[in-house]
């Protein structure tokens, strides 16, 4: 994690990280203010917060009060050498706590993060740079060295040189990747998360049998998502880029929709407009670019080339990031190893589909044919032996797709996790399937896996499709574990060896694609210095439903972004056009303003909490329409899960409310005790927004410039290395 460290007035500082800032001071004795903490304070405070949190987690997860838990920490210092200390950490626990959870509340502390990391000795490395910002040197594994010459199945270079590569393309864009995270929890399976320092919302996650394996995965999807804009996917990309001479790519074009907002021409051909378009419901205006919001312009396409006669199709970006996400996205040592990458996810989520939505159950994976891959029966003993009972199923639907299944079950919860992945030889299939299950969790992440159903509907529920492509955290019918499965094991094997294995397993899977009548389109992207291609399969690979375009799209943004930002300067006319529009619009209350506009807020500020409903709420305040406000703040105050702050802010402004409307009731009879219930500052906020002297209470102001929105402003910057290296490229080309 990268802690920017800024000087304030005397001797305070400040540490800005990801979305907080802390401030340090130093005691008057030592010439500073006492106005907070000093830096060895928050450092003995980490350590018995971490200790405080494990105790709370194992509590929580076994239904356990912390009410009465009682944890405090003294550090001894030695006498002879002050940085020599003993860290002596107590805990007093209720009686009623049985002597097993009293022992596993002790063994939890032992798990605290910074106490290992003390125990360990971290090492520091002080050095000089000319620029903290320029310097994009990858904060990744320092042990790594490019002499060593590691082969994995499937990867057409060595890993050493793959991680030395994909380190050195992105150092070259100027980002400075930091591993936030590494987990190793059972033999062979390995994973982390890595992120942009300077945009911590840029993160992947790897996963492989080794720690090196699992780097390259995390940093060749980290390139692929660069490559294929999805980090920045229903963002709001900003003025400058919006007006640019590209939005996305340099090989865009922009479409004008017909007088009537008819689809242009120019864009789609005969069978995916077939597919997309079926009831003739979709027009252009539905397809206009959320990024840029530039409807001026008319309808961004890009550049796809239709595979079964390599014609190039134009395919409106809007279309792309509303019905696909990431999937048939990769990056790659040579295009076919990418292609390859691409193909088999696309054929792991569909055939996923098809075998949740169909309630199919698979054939077991036999002891004799596991047998052959030892480092996996390891890391699939080391499950069984925490308690987890592992299923391995074969995923192919009788041979005909190269796709496992690796599932574990929870005893201990009722909770399942069926974990899919694909990949033309078996072998990496399956080790994909074990990786996949255990990517970024902990033994206490697998404590939160939704129980199976024989409910058809909680299964076949479209979103229950799109919670497994995100994090496989879907519901899975009870049909899945039969012991009379739908299929016959089939032992399959869809791969090539040799120098050209990559190329002729795309051909293959290509050729699966064919034979199930579907078309595929590509793009390949090398403007960043990497290879990296996207594939779609209309009709096969679609994550969301092809309606969406026309009843769920994310461009409705572009109805609100620009009011919603510039919302203090309304007047009462465009208050009432806007919460108007927030009225009819097909979108849940509880959405978040983060996703119906496509901007970033910071999650610790009311901006990033802020809900539909609650905006709605506002605008009535603001309006001095109350009877429409109360009905919202009981809404908000029945269901909220914002912060204590805020709830107390509305139950206040819920009372004055109820005495605003009676006409029986004087406000200046109540207001003493209210005060002294809720505070003068809460009261005066509550007073000040009903009467109009405050506006829409705490909501800092901004505009479509995003002044004051740091994190979102992190993640345009983070895209503007994007939109210069892609220019530069065409420029020298």
């Amino acid at each position: 994690m990268e802690i920017k460290v800024n000087y304030l007035d005397n001797l305070r500082q400040e540490a800005k990280f990801d979305d907080f800032t802390v401030i340090a001071d130093q005691p008057i004795r030592y010439k500073g203010d006492g106005s907070a903490p000093g830096p060895f304070d928050y450092f003995l405070a980490s350590s018995a917060l971490c200790a405080a949190y494990f105790v709370k987690v194992y509590c929580a997860a076994r239904d356990i009060p912390t009410d009465n838990i009682r944890l405090s920490q003294n550090n001894i210092v030695d006498p002879e050498n002050r940085y020599k200390q003993i860290f002596k950490i107590q805990v007093e626990l209720p009686a009623d706590i049985s002597e097993k959870d009293r022992q596993g509340i002790l063994r939890s502390i032992d798990r605290c993060t910074v106490k290992k990391v003390i125990q360990t000795g971290p090492e520091f490395i002080i050095e000089e740079v000319e620029s903290i910002d320029a310097d994009a040197q990858a904060l990744l594994m320092p042990s790594l060295t490019s002499e060593n010459s590691t082969y994995i199945l499937g990867k057409d270079k060595p890993l050493e040189e793959t991680i030395a590569n994909m380190s050195a393309i992105l150092a070259g864009l100027g980002m400075k990747i930091e591993i936030a995270s590494w987990r190793n929890i059972v033999p062979n399976v390995w994973s982390l998360h890595i992120r942009d320092a300077q945009s911590p919302m840029c993160f992947t996650n790897g996963k492989g049998s080794t720690k090196e394996s699992a780097l390259a995965s995390a940093l060749g999807e980290f390139i692929e998502r660069l490559n294929c804009n999805f980090f920045y996917n229903d963002q709001f990309w900003g003025e400058d880029i919006a007006n640019a001479e590209f939005v996305h790519y340099p090989d865009e074009k922009w479409f004008q929709p017909g007088s009537k907002g008819e689809l242009p021409q120019e864009i789609l051909d005969e069978y995916t407009l077939g597919i997309y378009n079926p009831e003739d419901e979709l027009l252009g205006t539905h397809l206009y670019d959320t990024n840029s919001g530039n409807t001026a312009r008319g309808i961004c396409s890009l550049p796809f080339v239709r595979q079964s006669d390599g014609e190039t199709v134009y395919f409106p970006s809007n279309l792309i990031e509303n019905l696909y996400l990431s999937n048939g996205m990769s990056a790659g040592n040579t295009l076919a190893e990418a292609q390859v990458q691409c193909l088999s996810e696309i054929f792991e989520r569909a055939v996923k589909r098809e075998i949740l939505e169909g309630e199919l159950t698979l054939p077991d994976v036999p002891e004799d044919v596991l047998a052959k891959y030892p480092s996996i029966v390891e890391g699939i003993k080391g499950l069984e032996e925490q308690g987890f009972p592992v299923l391995v199923k074969d995923a192919s639907l009788g041979g005909q797709f190269p796709v496992m299944c690796v599932t574990l079950m929870n005893p201990r919860t009722g909770g399942v996790f069926a974990s899919f992945g694909a990949h033309p030889k078996l072998e990496v299939a399956l080790e994909r399937s074990l990786t996949e299950l255990l990517q970024g969790r902990s033994f206490e992440g697998l404590n939160d896996l939704p129980k199976p159903t024989f409910s058809s509907n909680a299964v076949t529920e479209p979103n229950n499709y799109v919670e497994h492509f995100i994090d496989s955290s879907g519901v899975v019918s009870w049909h899945f574990f039969s012991a009379k499965s739908d299929y016959e094991f089939v032992e399959w094997d869809f791969s090539s060896e040799g120098e050209n294995a990559n190329a002729e397993e795309a051909a293959t899977l290509f050729g699966i694609l064919e034979e199930l009548g579907k078309e595929s389109y590509m793009a390949v992207y090398q403007h960043l210095g990497a290879t990296a291609c996207r594939i779609l399969v209309p009709d096969y690979s679609e994550i969301y439903l092809v309606e969406d375009l026309v009843w769920d799209n994310t461009n409705k943004a572009l109805l609100f972004r620009e009011d919603i930002l510039n919302i203090h300067r309304l007047d009462d006319e465009q208050l009432e056009a806007l919460v108007e529009r927030l009225e009819e619009v097909e979108a849940d209350d509880y959405t978040d303003i983060v996703t119906l506009i496509g901007i970033e807020f910071d999650d610790n500020t009311v901006w990033g909490q802020l809900t539909i409903l609650e905006l709605k709420l506002l605008i009535y305040i603001a309006l001095q329409q109350f009877e429409e406000a109360k009905e919202l703040v009981e809404t908000f105050l029945q269901y909220n899960t914002n912060t204590v702050e805020r709830g107390l802010f509305y139950q206040c402004m819920n009372v004055v409310l109820e005495v605003e409307l009676d006409d029986d009731l004087d406000l200046n009879d109540f207001e003493p005790n209210f005060r002294r219930m809720f505070g003068d500052e809460r009261m005066d906020a509550v007073i000040g927004s009903m009467d109009g002297s405050i506006r829409f209470y705490g909501l800092t102001e901004t505009n479509m410039q995003l002044e004051g929105l740091d994190r979102h402003l992190r993640l345009i910057d983070s895209y503007k290395k994007l939109h210069a290296a892609r220019a530069k490229f065409v420029a020298v080309s």
